[in-house]
């Protein structure tokens, strides 16, 4: 019996020597009983972080997505700097012709009818025979203009002088702007005597003409010879005139 045990262990000797020898394959010479399991091991240390692996080959693209709904407006964006001046534009079309700017107007011309009754003395002489009056600023009743365009006017006064001196005065608001004088000498045919001044007028200015002594009223009219009374504007004095501004 004891040399059965001894040559066991013998054999068993030999069994760990050859499988150290053979990657430690263990011979079965003799079975044994499995053994009673280990305690589990304890957890290991986590390991150093591997290498990146290789990037990936690109992947096919894919197809376009659904037009996404229009987005809120973004607040504006800072005043950029004022650019240069740009090239002058092409010449544009000749408009249409506008409405014609007319001057305002004012003239008139008057004479005496015949009549061998002389004017009073620093009465207004009245031109009753009226010529021309398209605006109606003379008044052939009275034989006075009445001004109602502001401006420059010209009056004058073609007398004919008959048996009889003549003085008269071109009247404005009853001052005498201009005066002249015809003395008579006898003659045995009419004269005449002529007469004319500027005249700056306001509106409701009154301009007439007048005998400034009885004894020297010689204005006369016929059929053959007139005495007459004129004025015009030269140009107004109106601010907002299209023509005399």
């Amino acid at each position: 019996m004891e040399q059965t045990v001894y040559l066991c262990l013998f054999f068993l000797t030999l069994a760990e020597d050859s499988a150290q020898i053979e990657d430690n394959k263990i011979p079965s010479l003799c079975a044994g009983q499995p053994g009673i399991p280990g305690n589990p091991g304890i957890h290991g240390s986590q390991g150093l972080p591997g290498r990146d692996g290789r990037d990936g080959r690109d992947g096919a693209a894919g197809m376009p997505g659904e037009k996404g709904e229009l987005g809120q407006p973004g607040p504006p964006g800072p005043t950029g700097d004022r650019g240069g001046a740009g090239i002058n534009g092409l010449p544009g079309e000749k408009g249409t012709p506008g409405e014609c700017a007319v001057a305002p107007r004012s003239a008139f011309s008057a004479k005496l009818s015949e009549s061998r009754s002389p004017p009073l003395a620093d009465q207004p002489v009245v031109f009753d025979v009226v010529l021309i009056n398209e605006q109606g600023h003379y008044d052939g009743n009275t034989g006075k203009f009445l001004c109602e365009i502001p401006g420059l006017y010209y009056f004058t006064v073609h007398a004919t002088v008959y048996r009889m001196s003549l003085q008269f005065d071109i009247m404005k608001n009853g001052k005498s702007v201009a005066s002249f004088f015809q003395f008579y000498g006898n003659w045995p045919k009419p004269t005449s005597l002529s007469g004319g001044t500027l005249v700056r007028l306001e509106p409701e200015d009154e301009v007439w003409v007048q005998v400034g002594v009885g004894d020297y009223s010689g204005f006369y009219s016929s059929v053959k010879t007139d005495s007459t009374f004129t004025g015009f504007l030269v140009y107004s004095y109106w601010p907002n005139s299209p023509v005399f501004a």
